[in-house]
């Protein structure tokens, strides 16, 4: 382990590697320095070296392609997927903080997209929230759909995010008795204040919509 002079952790070789991404303008697909480079330019190990590309590989930071060589990637966000996901399951009740994450993101960009949602994207919205009796999929299609012109990817990442690990961890709760009438409506509440083009209407209504979900939640987790 590096330490600095006042006794504090310096960085890691992970760490200077990434710094030299960031100093040598890697965009996303670019190649990075070989193996021989990189000892060169740390002052390093082999075997540190290859731990340390192995270590970011995991991170989703770089891939590694066997007789190509090493690539930067775009380090998408669904990396974390199992470490979240892991973290919410030893805490059952996170699930309900996941939400409440979920509510304070979705309720803050509904009012965002009001008014830019053209009416043949509505139109797939509405057919969604009708297919929420028979397609297990189509609540997550809805989530991600309201959001695709508001032109932020991070956004649209830590979406896609959330409902991995809202999926996985919530199928091993016990079922909540809440009508799948009762979400569609929810959902056709939502579209509805957006063809209004009326942001205030838009936030009511997808507060009225994590209400249940809250609910639905609570009801579905063990007692304490």
């Amino acid at each position: 382990m590096t330490r600095t002079a006042g006794g504090g952790r310096g960085p890691t070789l992970q760490d200077r590697i990434i710094e030299l991404i960031h100093e040598q303008r890697l965009a996303p697909g670019a190649t990075l320095p070989t193996e021989p480079q990189l000892m060169d330019l740390l002052g390093a190990g082999r075997n540190s070296v290859r731990e340390a590309v192995r270590a970011l590989q995991a991170l989703g930071i770089v891939e590694i392609r066997h007789g190509t060589g090493t690539f930067v990637t775009d380090a998408p966000l669904r990396v974390l997927l199992p470490s979240l996901t892991f973290h919410i399951r030893s805490r059952v009740r996170a699930l309900a903080d996941l939400v409440a994450v979920r509510e304070l993101l979705e309720v803050g960009l509904i009012g965002e997209v009001a008014g830019t949602i053209p009416p043949e994207r509505l139109d797939e919205l509405d057919a969604l929230a009708s297919r929420m009796v028979t397609d297990p999929d189509a609540d997550r299609t809805f989530h991600a759909l309201l959001y695709a012109t508001c032109d932020n990817e991070l956004v649209l990442q830590l979406m896609d995010l959330f409902w991995s690990v809202y999926q996985d961890v919530g199928s091993a709760l016990a079922p909540a008795d809440d009508p799948v009438e009762r979400v569609i409506a929810n959902h056709r509440a939502v579209v509805g204040a957006l063809r209004t083009g009326d942001a205030g209407a838009a936030r009511a209504a997808m507060r009225r919509h994590f209400t249940d979900v809250r609910a639905r939640v609570a009801g579905a987790l063990p007692a304490q």
